[in-house]
């Protein structure tokens, strides 16, 4: 009996040794890094004490020109992370197919978009990936091109008792759009964001977003067993019922519409365009009719995560465009120059063709994108250890990749943080550190979607200047920046608008 207690007792004597050497060779490696003092507990986070959640974004910031060029290191209690944004630096990163675990804020997302493409990793999200590819062939995209012309005529007419030339909050009017959009193409179905006000669904994605975004900058909330039982937890379960009661009814019905051979589609890409419109759902319920291990559960996640990536991100990015063009008048004026000459006078619906010629606009929107990423910050955890500036980081440290510091470094951009769609260029761009520029994340992890979002960003803006003059009452330093799940300005976009002859 002594001598099993010995061997016991040798055993856990060696695996605390074994975890006390470890945690020695990671602080060690750690603190190679500048960074803020770390205190017992907490690590550097008490530097966050006092600090506005309103002005969180601002401070982390210039915790970034303090360190410059980086890289430097802080401590979330216990764990390490390293902050970048050394396109460099970077590169090693988000180009390592080793390197594709989220950061540890993407677990707030987990109760809402469960194991989807944007939060899953592993054998699971390679498979997903492969899987949701084929939702987004060119002949796929041409049919969302004729929802996206849809939903902005009713954005149009609903913006027409706005052109008055007072200022008033266009965000709200992008959400709606973009939420009708994105609905009507993941799932197949209308949910009238822009009509219906009160729809039980769009309130429900709203108070989600801005629960979820409350919860990942407080840390009190962060717990479960406080999340699970303050008010702000419950109405955020309350919610997550309704968006999850939603998309699972959807996918029911969608799957015996396709039973009854009566789908509002079909499943032949050579016959796309000639039938019905072939939904984001549908490419899911297809692939799961060839892989049965692909539960309701998988497709329920793939269709919350598409909602969420598809319209917030799609309306920050709009609205940043439209409130640079509000500020530049003569970049506005150009822009509708080249809108003018391909309609030719007309007011004909736009095409897939159209939507390609407007070189011109694409440089604004990516300017647009360069100056405010949509997701400013994006996070990995390391699987292996990484070489980083010539010092080796440890596996499972958190890498935070500032990809808003980074798209305004002056070694890659000239006067960086001024407004220059000729930024895109092709003589301005072609020699440009190809990681210098990456709004939709950039490796084997970067967006799925992005030319989704190019297409119906185009249309959305070319569709207010064929109609509109814009004019944004906030200068560029007026705007505070509040960046939690995506870039915002904090009072909204306050444009004016003028209706066009």
């Amino acid at each position: 009996m002594f001598c099993m207690y010995a061997v016991l007792f040798l055993i856990a004597a060696i695996i605390l040794l074994w975890h006390k050497n470890k945690n020695d060779r990671t602080v060690k490696l750690i603190e190679q890094f500048p960074g803020p003092k770390k205190l017992p507990i907490v690590g550097t986070s008490w530097t966050l004490l006092g600090v506005p959640v309103n002005k969180l974004f601002s401070y982390i910031s210039s915790e970034y020109d303090r360190y410059y060029p980086g890289p430097y290191r802080t401590w979330l209690g216990p764990t390490p992370a390293i902050n970048i944004y050394k396109p460099e630096h970077i590169e090693c990163i988000v180009n390592n197919q080793k390197h594709i675990t989220k950061g540890l804020t993407y677990n707030f997302l987990h109760p809402w978009l469960g194991q989807g493409l944007l939060t899953s990793s592993g054998e699971k999200w390679f498979k997903h990936r492969r899987m949701i590819t084929p939702a987004f062939h060119f002949k796929i995209l041409d049919q969302f091109v004729e929802v996206f012309f849809e939903k902005c005529d009713i954005m149009t007419k609903r913006l027409e008792r706005h052109s008055d030339g007072k200022y008033f909050d266009i965000y709200p009017y992008i959400t709606r759009c973009a939420l009708d959009i994105i609905c009507e193409t993941a799932m197949g179905v209308p949910i009238n964001a822009q009509v219906d006000q009160d729809s039980e669904y769009v309130t429900a994605l709203y108070e989600v977003s801005d629960l979820t975004m409350k919860r990942s900058v407080l840390p009190w909330l962060q717990p479960d067993i406080i999340w699970n039982n303050v008010a702000d937890g419950k109405r955020y379960y309350q919610c997550l019922a309704i968006l999850h009661g939603f998309t699972n009814s959807v996918i029911k019905g969608r799957r015996e519409s396709r039973k009854s051979n009566v789908a509002e589609t079909v499943s032949k890409d050579d016959d796309i365009g000639s039938k019905k419109r072939m939904a984001f759902l549908d490419v899911l319920l297809e692939a799961q009719e060839k892989d049965p291990t692909l539960s309701d559960t998988d497709i329920r996640e793939e269709v919350d995560t598409f909602m969420f990536e598809g319209h917030d991100t799609t309306t920050a990015a709009i609205c940043w465009s439209l409130f640079m063009l509000g500020l530049h008048p003569e970049v506005q004026e150009k822009a509708y120059q080249e809108i003018k000459q391909i309609f030719q006078g007309s007011n004909r619906s736009l095409t897939k063709q159209d939507l390609l010629e407007m070189k011109y606009l694409e440089m604004v929107i990516k300017e647009a994108l360069r100056l405010f990423p949509s997701v400013p910050i994006i996070g990995r955890v390391l699987k292996e250890d990484q070489e980083i500036d010539g010092k080796l980081v440890p596996k499972e440290t958190v890498i935070f990749v500032n990809i808003h510091k980074s798209q305004r470094d002056p070694a890659h951009f000239n006067n960086p943080n001024e407004f220059n769609p000729d930024n895109f260029l092709l003589e301005n761009s072609s020699k440009r550190h190809p990681y210098a520029y990456m709004p939709f994340s950039a490796g084997p992890r970067n967006c799925i979607g992005q030319k989704f979002a190019l297409l119906e960003e185009k249309t959305i803006i070319s569709t207010i200047l064929r109609n509109f003059k814009l004019k944004s009452m906030q200068k560029m330093h007026e705007v505070n920046l509040v960046g939690s799940l995506v870039l915002r300005p904090e009072q909204g976009a306050i444009v004016s608008l003028e209706k066009r002859q």
